[in-house]
């Protein structure tokens, strides 16, 4: 949530983009008290989330910390300047810093309006990453050589300290302030089992940025696995694909098979005919005149098409569309798989991609789609599951509203044989970084698309969405993105009215 002052905030969109792993952002040029009443909002709704909220008070200790430090580099800066010394320059830092801290207290609304008018802003971002809480305080300030030393040093004397009292005892450092608060706070990052490893400091692309990563706790994990695997249990007792589906699916993989008996088989079924017929008479084929042979329809899909189009028909078959919940997932995942198709043949250009990004966007939600048909005697089992193991609501809730739903869509991908390829799209598309190497473009295709519908719906801000995703597809500005995407849905709309 990129904000620059105070507003309501929207807890549905907070709880959204934790369960997708985008970042929540609140960048601030001054850092007045109720920004800090903001964050420590989010921050709360952040966690909750996660079932996290034990760490609320150490992360919101480290985030004001950091926050503070990261807004007097800014007006360190500025300081700097107006008195015309060079920040890199050894003995001018030491000239400014005798002065910086009476000087610019006494006079510190002076200061934070330099720091506003140079645009120099202190940036709090809160993410999930693979099942680590990415905390970031980022500050358009280049960290020098001498503070990268000094804050080291600080992280360097914080092992000595065994407890609070020592630090209290021992640190003094009246030129930088106390230096008090990096002590503590590396503390208490030890108190919750973390050691200096998670705490990063780098400077990357002219910002300084400050990192804490710290995996969620174990008993939680535990707990969402556990319940990953009742419902992966309950996968287990889906039925299989239906026998006409199976068959052809068999004639396909079988290097003997004559297209004409594929046609023939695919005949037989209305409904695949139909779709089948469908899709070579879509823009993707862009036919001068309409296709309406059987036969020739394989000829134009090919093999690798008709094996995507009877995944995703025969997952709809199975899984069926009886809800309005269910409705609207598929409704999301149509135009996802649109989307996914549209971005890699116009911007990817690799045909093996291209083939399956339209599978793969229409079934990245499989994992969702299988929670919404859970039946009810199945959800009242995993109640009294719930129950006899004391799992938490909220671990309980977020798991049934799809937290856990990539990893639960993938196994029955697994269970129902699909290619590597589309188990891949669905565990990762909220995971790209983790994808294997060579399904990175696939992954990444689908999880643009999806968050791009996301983007349209107004349910993400443009920030949320990863600058190197983008640049992947060219997109180098929220123009553009508005741009394609307005482009996809007149082509997903004219699609949907043939």
């Amino acid at each position: 949530m990129e904000k620059k002052s105070q507003t309501q905030i929207d807890a549905s969109k907070i709880r959204k983009a934790t369960r997708m792993g985008v970042p929540l952002s609140i960048t601030t040029y001054t850092l007045p008290h109720e920004i800090e009443l903001y964050i420590a909002e989010i921050l709360n709704l952040f966690l909750a989330e996660l079932n996290q909220e034990r760490l609320k008070d150490y992360l919101g200790y480290c985030i004001n910390e950091l926050t503070t430090n990261a807004k007097k580099a800014n007006t360190k800066r500025v300081y700097f300047a107006e008195k015309k010394l060079d920040i890199n320059n050894a003995r001018d830092y030491e000239t400014g810093m005798r002065t910086f801290k009476e000087e610019t207290l006494s006079n510190i609304g002076h200061y934070l309006q330099l720091q506003k008018d140079a645009g120099l802003y202190v940036k709090v971002v809160m993410q999930v990453k693979h099942r680590d809480i990415v905390i970031e305080i980022r500050n358009n300030s280049e960290m020098t050589r001498t503070e990268f030393k000094r804050v080291f040093d600080k992280i360097a004397r914080s092992r000595q300290f065994a407890s609070l009292e020592e630090a209290f005892a021992q640190v003094m450092d009246d030129s930088e302030g106390a230096g008090l608060g990096l002590v503590i706070m590396i503390l208490m990052l030890k108190k919750v089992g973390l050691d200096d490893d998670c705490y990063e400091i780098l400077v990357e692309g002219g910002e300084t940025i400050t990192r804490i990563v710290m995996p969620m706790d174990v008993e939680t994990a535990e707990q969402i696995s556990r319940l990953t695997d009742d419902i992966v249990s309950y996968i287990d007792a889906l039925p299989q694909f239906p026998e006409n589906i199976a068959q052809i699916q068999k004639l396909l993989n079988d290097p003997d098979s004559k297209l004409s008996t594929i046609a023939a088989h695919i005949s037989n079924d209305v409904a695949l005919t139909t779709d089948l017929l469908k899709l070579v008479n879509s823009a993707a084929f862009s036919l001068a005149k309409k296709c309406t042979s059987i036969t020739e329809a394989v000829k134009l899909v090919g093999i690798r098409g008709i094996k995507n189009l009877l995944f995703s028909i025969g997952t709809i078959k199975v899984l069926g569309i009886t809800t309005d919940e269910q409705r609207r997932l598929w409704e999301h995942s149509y135009k996802a798989g649109f989307f996914a198709y549209n971005l890699a043949r116009n911007f990817l250009k690799d045909r093996i991609v291209t083939e399956d990004a339209y599978v793969c966007g229409l079934l990245h939600d499989l994992g969702k789609i299988v929670l919404s048909a859970l039946y009810p005697e199945l959800l009242e089992k995993m109640d009294r599951i719930r129950k006899e193991r004391n799992i938490p609501d909220k671990v309980y809730d977020a798991l049934l509203a799809g937290l856990n739903h990539p990893e639960i869509g993938a196994a029955l991908a697994d269970k129902w044989n699909f290619p590597q390829a589309l188990s891949m799209a669905i565990r990762y598309h909220h995971a790209i970084d983790a994808s294997p190497e060579n399904y990175r473009a696939l992954t990444s295709t689908v999880a643009l698309a999806d968050l791009m519908i996301h983007y349209q719906e107004e349910s993400i801000e443009f920030y949320q969405i990863d600058p190197k995703l983008l640049s992947k597809f060219g997109i180098l500005s929220e123009a553009q993105l508005q741009k394609i995407c307005a482009s996809l849905q007149r082509g997903f709309e004219s699609e949907q009215s043939r």
